[in-house]
Formats: structure tokens, sequence, C-alpha cells
């Protein structure tokens, strides 16, 4: 058979799984738009070096934000732009817009980019139209689309609902994105048909469930069939970043050596990122 030609998003896929196993390990460090600063500006350069020699596969981060970063730190590690933000202070926290494009990202030399959208949030369809034109620019690009999709809005009774996440992620896939994050179902062992729903991969979103260890947390969304996490809170307000990072890559990408289950009686309540 003739060999299949690689594409652009193809090498930057690639590069977003530093194990080629096309698992990932996603470092959100885009909170200070939201939240306000998560280090010190002279920090933050330490932060991603930390993180990077922990073993994630990228970080998250804005635009203006990855200008600020040492670029040989980005070597043989991943560059995310995130493309969507809202604040704290704002009437509707969850109602998010685009604050960058494909077209910076390109030249910010990223191999990808990301979008949440709130489902059930007051401002849904505006989010959807959002989502929707990024694909298509990122189809032009050759740039890989991580939506960050999640259940919140005053239309949502209860956002670890399976049937409600296998939704979730399909209108991510439906609109043309290539890896989905979003919660664990709750009880976490139904996330298993969550994952079989989805034609994409889902990465679970690092706010563990009450109570849970984040190493379980790590082993429950493996086994359940998701191909990977993106945390962010736990891992760069954790006293050593690189250590927490660590033992999050030794479960993703050295799966083989870690034994697979389903902590029992787990509180699955998803808390925030």
């Amino acid at each position: 058979m003739p060999r299949q030609l690689l594409t652009g998003k193809d090498v930057r896929l690639a590069r977003l799984s530093r194990g080629q196993d096309e698992r990932y390990l996603f470092i959100p460090l885009d909170h200070s738009v939201s939240d306000g600063p998560i280090v010190s500006a002279e920090g933050f350069n330490g932060l991603v070096a930390e993180v990077f020699a922990g073993g994630a596969d990228a970080v998250v981060v804005h635009k203006g934000r990855a200008r600020t970063i040492d670029p040989t730190l980005f070597a043989d590690r991943g560059l995310v732009v995130h493309l969507s933000a809202s604040t704290a202070h704002a009437p509707d926290v969850n109602a998010k817009v685009l604050v960058g494009n494909v077209e910076e990202a390109v030249r910010l030399g990223a191999d990808g980019v990301s979008v949440q959208v709130n489902i059930g949030s007051e401002n849904e369809a505006a989010q959807l139209v959002d989502l929707g034109t990024v694909a298509a620019a990122c189809a032009d690009w050759g740039m890989p689309l991580l939506a960050m999709m999640y259940p919140r809005g005053p239309q949502i009774a209860d956002p670890t609902d399976p049937d409600l996440l296998a939704h979730v992620v399909n209108i991510a896939a439906d609109l043309g994105v290539d890896i989905v994050k979003s919660v664990l179902a709750s009880p976490v062992e139904r996330m298993a048909q969550v994952v079989e729903s989805s034609p994409i991969p889902i990465v679970a979103a690092g706010g563990a469930p009450s109570g849970m260890r984040l190493a379980d947390f790590a082993i429950s969304a493996l086994g359940a069939g998701c191909r990977g996490l993106a945390v962010g809170r736990r891992v760069f307000a954790s006293p050593n970043p690189r250590l927490a990072t660590r033992e999050l890559a030794a479960i993703i990408h050295g799966v083989g050596s870690v034994p697979v289950r389903l902590p029992a009686a787990a509180n699955t309540r998803t808390g925030e990122l």
C-alpha cells in the first residue's frame, strides 16, 4: 500500500503526545485571565520548565502569555494557545467569548489551539458559533483543536450525568474538534459509555472528584478509556508541580506498568479546575 502522506495537523498532533502513544497530559495555565495570577511574572518560565521536566506533553496558555515564555522550553514539548475567555467578575462567568484566532496561534508556533464551550449557559448559541468558526480555521491551517466542553449553566441539573456528557463530547466531534476535554461521569464506571460514544479522544478535566487522590483520578480516567488528562490547578498550586506532573505522566505514558483500576467507593462529584 502507498505510504499515507502526513498533513500539518498530523505533525502537530504527534507533537502533542510526547510518548507517541496518542495519550496526552496537558497542563492548562490560562487561569490568570479568569481568576488572576497563578505565579509571579518572573516565576512563570520556571513553572513551565517544572511541568515539562515532570513529563507534561503541552501547556495551555493565552496568546500574550505565550510571548513571555522562553521559546527554548518548547523544543520538545507542545504549546496550545487558548482562544476563549471570561473573568470571575463578569455577570455571567459561563459566557465565554473569543479573544484570539488561529492565525495568531500559527504565528506563535503553536501545536494546537483550544476553545471552551459551556453547554447549558445563557449564551451557548454564541459559543457554538465560535467553536464552528475556529474549527473551520483549524481545518484551513492544519491546526489541532482541543475543545473544553463543560455542562454548565441554569439548564444543567447534573453536570456529571453520563448521557449528558455523551451529548456534550459528541457536539465537539460533530463540529470538527480533534480532542475533547470534559469532566468524569458519575458514577465513574459509566465514563466508559461516554468514551464509547465519542469518535474523538477524550481527556479528563483535572478537577478530581472530592476526596479522590490525583493518582486515583488519573487511573480511573484511563481505566474508563480516556486518552489522557488536562490538569491545571492541582498541578500548579501543588507544593511540587514537577512531582505532581511526574506522577500523572507515569500513569499516562507508562500505563503498562501501572495497574489500571477503579478506586472503590469514590465520590465522583467533579470540582472546579
